[in-house]
């Protein structure tokens, strides 16, 4: 065996782990995308991925000959498979029906691909290195690029590559081990040159799909949206779509509506104007979530108010809204005002190390589809949230739809009591949505007044409307469920059941 054979195979190793972990991650972000922003995505995922290894590694044992030429064609596969198959994901999911099974066909595919690599690695391998040498430095290269992986794809792959570039990316580096094998032992390859010819190709292949991944896309994307995409953007935290049609923008974050422009207001007043119009003297107000602004134009009605705190994980999303021409119209530069202070960090970090006290707080974080949003609707965040709340001030939380997912809803209302806050849940029409929750939360010995009037030149709240809002019909009336904790995550498994036949 050639002296260098060993050290070039272990730094396969290290390529193949980071390569292998990354389809994984792909494979799970892209079903979060397509499917719905949910734990179930990345648990199933994660779930077939790593049993399929499992089948890949049984499988090794059926490769008696020529175990390098093997290695090199599983390579190419691999890169090849890999590299394609967010591409392909993303131009089906509009045309075929049953998605999951093409989703979990590639899933599987990949698995067993990976899977091969290492047993016949170190199988290659096992004539050089005593036994327990061999399991070192396979496993140590194996899951220090494991730990590459779970590192740059978060902080550097998904905002600068985005999936589709990323697969191509990583495709391309599967490939080039199998043509820097393939070219350094020749000699000890039989039909090198068929193999050198197939890596070239496959190589060439991923390039090409590499350099006109942003056109790919954006055609996959226009198949899913029937507005026209005017921005796009893949952050840390998630995919941010703009669509536009006629005058109507509408914004989505991993393929979930958040909001459409022609009828935001009606979701937007009735979030901010029931609470804040029965706090004359509010001066410091905090926003948690909405990073789009909107929440905060409202907020900067209010003469009375000296500064607004807004607090949202995403960069991405708060930098479009201070820039974006179009999205300023919208929120009326409030992000860009001199009361406004924007930070980008995670609200439940933030608000455990906050002391100031505020008179209003707005939670508008997204729907609890997974855990890490769901940790920010449990009894621990608003037992924090309720440390930072002023004497005689209001908390208002958007709680999802009462009509669709009443056990949501009122799990937000009980876990919102179980820490000693007094609730006043309300509810109102968007034609986006449909029928929207909201809770007011105050100390038990506070009083909440009902304003009598507001704002002139507010298009949708009145007296009259709020009291047709506290009024819960029977299809939405209070049913009992389990109180949101960290270690139960209750609210996720109500929000998924109850939205599964809707999303």
């Amino acid at each position: 065996m050639n002296k260098k054979l060993p050290a070039l195979l272990l730094i396969s190793v290290f390529v193949v782990a980071t390569c292998g972990l990354i389809y994984e991650l792909i494979a799970g972000t892209l079903a979060s995308y397509l499917l719905g922003d949910s734990v179930t995505q990345f648990s199933t995922i994660i779930g077939v991925y790593l049993f399929s290894m499992g089948i890949g590694s049984w499988v090794s044992k059926y490769f008696n000959k020529n175990i390098l030429s093997w290695f090199i064609q599983i390579e190419i596969l691999v890169g090849l498979v890999g590299g394609f198959s967010s591409t392909v994901l993303f131009l089906v999911f509009e045309s075929i029906a049953s998605f999951r099974i093409v989703l979990y066909g590639f899933v599987s595919l990949t698995g067993i691909l990976v899977g091969l690599e290492i047993p016949l690695l170190m199988r290659i391998l096992k004539d050089r290195y005593d036994f327990k040498d061999l399991v070192s430095k396979v496993f140590t290269f194996d899951y220090i690029g494991a730990l590459l992986a779970s590192l740059i794809f978060p902080l550097l792959l998904i905002p600068h590559l985005g999936l589709v570039k990323t697969a191509y990316l990583f495709g391309m580096l599967n490939v080039a081990v199998a043509l820097i094998v393939c070219l350094s032992f020749k000699r000890e390859i039989k039909a090198a040159k068929y193999l050198q010819g197939g890596s070239f190709i496959s190589m060439i292949a991923l390039l090409a799909g590499f350099i006109y991944a942003d056109k790919i896309t954006s055609f996959s994307e226009s198949q899913t949206y029937s507005d026209t995409i005017i921005y796009s953007k893949s952050t840390p935290y998630q995919r941010i779509i703009l669509t536009k049609k006629n005058k109507v923008i509408r914004l989505f974050l991993n393929g979930n509506l958040q909001f459409s422009s022609d009828d935001e207001y009606r979701y937007h007043e009735a979030l901010v104007h029931p609470g804040l119009q029965a706090l004359p003297f509010a001066k410091q107000v905090l926003v948690m979530g909405g990073g789009d602004g909107l929440a905060v134009r409202e907020i900067l009605r209010y003469p009375n108010v000296d500064s607004v705190t807004l607090v949202d994980l995403d960069k991405g999303m708060t930098r479009l809204f201070q820039s974006n021409k179009i999205l300023l119209g919208l929120n009326k530069n409030a992000l860009l005002s001199p009361k406004v202070k924007v930070i980008n960090a995670d609200a439940f970090s933030w608000v455990k190390a906050q002391r100031k006290k505020f008179d209003f707080i707005v939670i508008d974080f997204p729907d609890p589809s997974n855990y890490a949003v769901g940790k920010l609707y449990t009894n621990a965040f608003y037992k924090l949230v309720k440390g930072i709340l002023a004497p005689k001030g209001l908390i208002v939380v958007q709680s999802t739809s009462p009509f669709v997912a009443p056990k949501s809803f009122w799990t937000v209302n009980k876990t919102l009591e179980s820490v000693g806050l007094k609730t006043i849940p309300y509810h109102n029409y968007v034609p986006s949505f449909g029928e929207w929750g909201y809770i007011m939360a105050t100390e038990p010995d506070n009083l909440y007044k009902k304003p009598l009037q507001y704002l002139p030149d507010l298009r949708f709240i009145s007296k009259e409307s709020l009291d047709l809002m506290l009024y819960f019909p029977k299809d939405m009336g209070k049913v009992e469920t389990e109180v949101n904790k960290l270690n139960n995550q209750i609210l996720v498994k109500y929000f998924e059941d109850e939205w599964a036949n809707v999303l």
